[in-house]
């Protein structure tokens, strides 16, 4: 199992992670595709090689292939939406929220999954890339929809613990090189 050679990848002064990866994975009780589709998504905004190399296979395992390519979708919808979107928060000038986006952003609208199931994997990618503006907006349609906090949350510890993960690996990586 390649979560299993993830987690024996992590180093001893990292054990946190270690743990949080078991538990967030292979205890999670989110069903199935959510899970998965988020670990995937969560895996792509990553950044990490590693990271993705070892839980894409298992992903792709067990999600539709509809769902495999949601959640890359998802991934990929939101590394633009997330700069896009942060920008125009964090400018002073309120003017630029009047102006229209004029970026394309059908797949957010017709995603081939459950729109449930792409919000969550979009707001987990939001959080790893850091738009609160993004966060705000799936977790809003999400509470809408009638997903409760602990499932909203439990993505968001997907996210986090893939994120420390990557981020632990490619360090070590590098300083290995040294």
């Amino acid at each position: 199992m390649a979560l299993d050679e993830l987690k024996a990848a992590v180093p001893d002064f990292a054990k946190d992670l270690k743990l949080n990866l078991g538990s967030v994975i292979g205890n999670s009780e989110l069903p199935p595709q959510q899970l998965w589709g988020t670990v995937l998504a969560c895996a792509i905004a990553s950044r990490s090689p590693k990271v993705l190399r070892e839980l894409e296979p298992e992903a792709k395992a067990n999600l539709s292939a509809e769902a495999y390519t949601a959640a890359k979708s998802a991934a990929a919808i939101m590394a633009m939406n997330n700069v896009f979107y942060r920008t125009r928060h964090l400018l002073s000038d309120p003017e630029y929220g009047t102006l229209r986006a004029g970026l394309r952003m059908n797949v957010i609208g017709k995603p081939g999954v459950e729109k449930i199931d792409f919000e969550l994997w979009s707001l987990a990618v939001s959080a790893i890339n850091g738009c609160g503006q993004c966060l705000d907006s799936h977790e809003q349609v999400l509470r809408k929809a009638g997903v409760d906090r602990e499932t909203i949350q439990e993505a968001v510890k997907i996210a986090s613990v893939i994120q420390a993960v990557g981020v632990t690996l490619d360090a070590e990586a590098v300083l290995a090189e040294q």
